[in-house]
């Protein structure tokens, strides 16, 4: 085997590394689950560990060798738990998808009841969405917003006393207020659910200490890792003290449905690597970070109101932005590639009680972990909700030609035509620069 580095290995992998650090050092990234992972992080995502193969868990492997990954994934293990505050954490999830499948195979039978938050009023799909696999062991019911973007209380009470549902489950990728964790268990307890709290998105918030915790209050917690956490791309599933108080087993059941259950080996390379972000989790300096995650997102928010956008929920309370196109006369799909080509990176989303279809949704998400990962703050956020703006009412003007017809083949010809457009548009590439240039006034410090 040489020894050559990748350049002279495979220079055309190489160009394409340069060409995503060079994108993501020039353009806002403001999709809210994306985030800059640290230096120390990806050191050790691309270290030996990615080599050895450890099926089973420490102490118990199916292969020699193992010594030194049973000290890493005992450390991970330990870092989570006192992080953040519960009885059992497994570090072994490869995706949240995975996390979700193991506590639903862990806890349920097939043909059991569900019921999780409507993919199309923010849910996500591996709560039992139609779309999903899930949707084919389990019977999933659905609960959905408000008009003002909190949770329907009385529906998810009616779902719940209805269905008499087997896990209750909490999160999704649209939800900007605070989660009341206390009053989703007082449901769940009433019928005898599990309370699950997927916290995918926020994370980094709780343990930062900038929106409340779950832990007193679930049965597990799933989330991924490299969001608001800036860890590596992955997931965990954490047991708490009440969950071990409604089945004694119930970390036995977790693991055993990861592994062997769902997986094979663990992927230890992005253990070590979690288990640094979980240091790094740990420091004062994070914790300030965690709220300025907050504050951003709520003077973005701000600004945003000022020049006529439509908020779901009306502000943020996390680190997420979820704006109602509607009153613009624009789909999310189109702003999104406008922002694309302005260097203002968001993505689509559909909103509550969306007319439109979930491809060519109504609504668009933005959010500031990453921003504010780079030392971004309120004042930048100003900047932020002007560019936006800007490409919005540029767009109003914009000839969309026949976006938005009901004959589907002239509707996708256009939004062909609409994407070579946007990226040779003088005025979007003038935002792009004034992105740029603020850019490099608050480098990614992990990016050389």
């Amino acid at each position: 085997m040489k020894k050559a580095s990748l350049r002279k290995v495979d220079i055309e992998i190489t160009k394409l590394i340069l060409a995503e650090e060079k994108r993501q050092q020039d353009c806002l990234i403001m999709i809210p689950s994306e985030n800059y992972s640290s230096r120390a992080v990806r050191e050790a995502l691309g270290s030996v560990f990615t080599d050895k193969y450890s099926e089973g868990y420490p102490g118990k492997r199916y292969y020699q060798g193992n010594q030194v990954v049973d000290k890493m994934e005992r450390l991970c293990i330990e870092r989570a738990e006192k992080l953040f505050g519960v009885a059992h954490a497994n570090v072994q999830p490869h995706s949240g998808c995975e996390g979700n499948l193991a506590i639903l195979s862990a806890v349920c039978r097939p043909g059991d009841p569900i019921l999780s938050q409507h993919l199309y009023m923010g849910g996500h799909l591996s709560m039992g969405q139609t779309a999903s696999i899930t949707s084919k062991f389990y019977r999933p019911y659905y609960y959905g917003l408000t008009k003002d973007g909190d949770i329907n209380w009385p529906e998810l009470e009616s779902q719940a006393k209805k269905y008499k549902p087997k896990i209750i489950f909490c999160g999704g990728t649209g939800f900007t207020r605070v989660f009341n964790f206390a009053r989703f268990a007082r449901i769940a307890d009433e019928v005898g659910a599990y309370f699950v709290a997927d916290i995918s998105h926020i994370p980094g918030l709780v343990v930062g200490g900038a929106h409340p915790s779950p832990k007193n209050y679930a049965h597990l917690i799933m989330t991924t890792t490299h969001k608001t956490l800036r860890g590596p791309r992955g997931a965990m599933i954490l047991v708490t003290r009440k969950g071990l108080k409604k089945d004694p087993e119930l970390a036995n059941k977790i693991d055993k449905a990861v592994f062997p259950g769902l997986q094979g080996g663990p992927h230890n390379n992005n253990i070590a690597a979690l288990c640094v972000a979980l240091k790094e989790a740990a420091t004062r300096e994070f914790k300030v970070y965690a709220r300025q995650i907050v504050k951003n997102s709520q003077a973005l928010a701000k600004e945003l109101i000022k020049d006529d956008f439509t908020l779901v929920g009306g502000g943020s309370a996390n680190h997420m932005i979820w704006i109602d196109l509607t009153n613009k006369g624009l789909d999310g799909w189109t702003v999104a590639w406008a922002g694309d080509a302005a260097g203002l990176i968001c993505n689509r989303q559909t909103v509550p009680f969306d007319a439109r279809s979930p491809y060519y949704p109504s609504g668009l998400r933005l959010g500031t972990p990453a921003v504010t990962t780079r030392g971004m703050k309120e004042k930048e956020m100003v900047l932020v909700a002007h560019w936006l703006n800007d490409i919005v009412e540029y767009l109003r003007k914009f000839d969309l030609g026949d976006i938005g017809s009901r004959d589907k083949e002239k509707d996708q010809l256009a939004r062909k035509i609409f994407k070579q457009k946007v990226f040779k548009d003088s005025h979007l590439s003038g935002i792009r620069s004034k992105i740029k240039k603020l850019c490099w006034k608050f480098p990614v410090q992990s990016i050389n």
